[in-house]
């Protein structure tokens, strides 16, 4: 019970510290909305202009899983810098000599990552309607575990870097150089069934390209745009999870 207790009061903590923060989550709406509706539009014209097919009526749906996978991605991965925050202002010091295992520290930040990634996610559904995506309520309970287990797994490997590095600065140079190559390289933007192998073989184990893939399937209800099957999605996803978790309660208890 006690380290049930310290779970749920790490994760609280972080809940909380989400929802009292308005710009934040103002933020969190307006870069999605910003690639979905400008940068979007634009590719899709492109495609438009040079025979590309039915132009945005195509591009956007099938853009919109990815978009949800990069709010998520980057939600997620920077929920851990908490824990830099909290070690340069000796909060993470007090966190780390209370009677409850630093295991238990890192599922209650892993969780609580995760369900502000969950939420931000949601929230994005919004804009469904205005890119004529039918939203049902058996496709949101679908689509909560997928963004759910995407985001434990990028968030735990942020708690990894996190874990290591002891400055702000540091921690957003690596993020920046790991993140960019994460999103374009998920399947978000273009379909990964005809790029080159050094690119595929580089998606197959970047864990948002299953995300985006389960999330693109589960929205569009079009296997032709799913590039590997539904339970396989889950089971990377699963498994990629459980590493990623592991490292990250390894790495985080042996810090000083």
């Amino acid at each position: 019970m006690k380290e049930l207790t310290g779970v749920y009061v790490i994760w609280l903590r972080d809940i909380k510290r989400f929802f009292r923060d308005r710009p934040r989550i103002i933020g969190s709406m307006a870069q999605p909305a910003i690639f979905l509706f400008i940068l979007g539009t634009g590719v899709a014209s492109s495609f438009k202009m040079f025979g590309g097919g039915n132009g945005d009526r195509g591009f956007l749906p099938f853009m919109f899983p990815g978009i949800i996978g990069m709010t998520v991605l980057f939600t997620s991965f920077f929920s851990a810098v908490s824990i830099i925050w909290d070690r340069e202002f000796g909060f993470l010091k007090e966190i780390l000599v209370s009677p409850i295992s630093r295991t238990s520290i890192v599922v209650g930040k892993i969780l609580g990552g995760s369900t502000i990634a969950m939420t931000q996610g949601s929230i994005i559904l919004i804009f469904a309607p205005f890119l004529k995506i039918p939203i049902t309520f058996s496709s949101v309970l679908k689509l909560i575990p997928i963004m759910f287990l995407t985001a434990a797994c990028i968030s735990s490997l942020g708690i990894v870097l996190a874990s290591k590095l002891k400055t702000m600065q540091s921690f957003q140079v690596i993020t920046n150089f790991m993140l960019m190559p994460m999103f374009f390289l998920s399947g978000a933007l273009f379909p990964l069934a005809n790029v080159p192998k050094w690119m595929a073989y580089i998606s197959k184990i970047n864990p948002l390209s299953y995300g985006v893939d389960a999330m693109r399937f589960v929205l569009l209800r079009d296997a032709a745009v799913q590039l590997y099957p539904l339970h396989i999605d889950i089971f990377a996803l699963i498994a990629m999870t459980i590493v990623t978790s592991a490292a990250a309660i390894l790495l985080f208890n042996t810090q000083e």
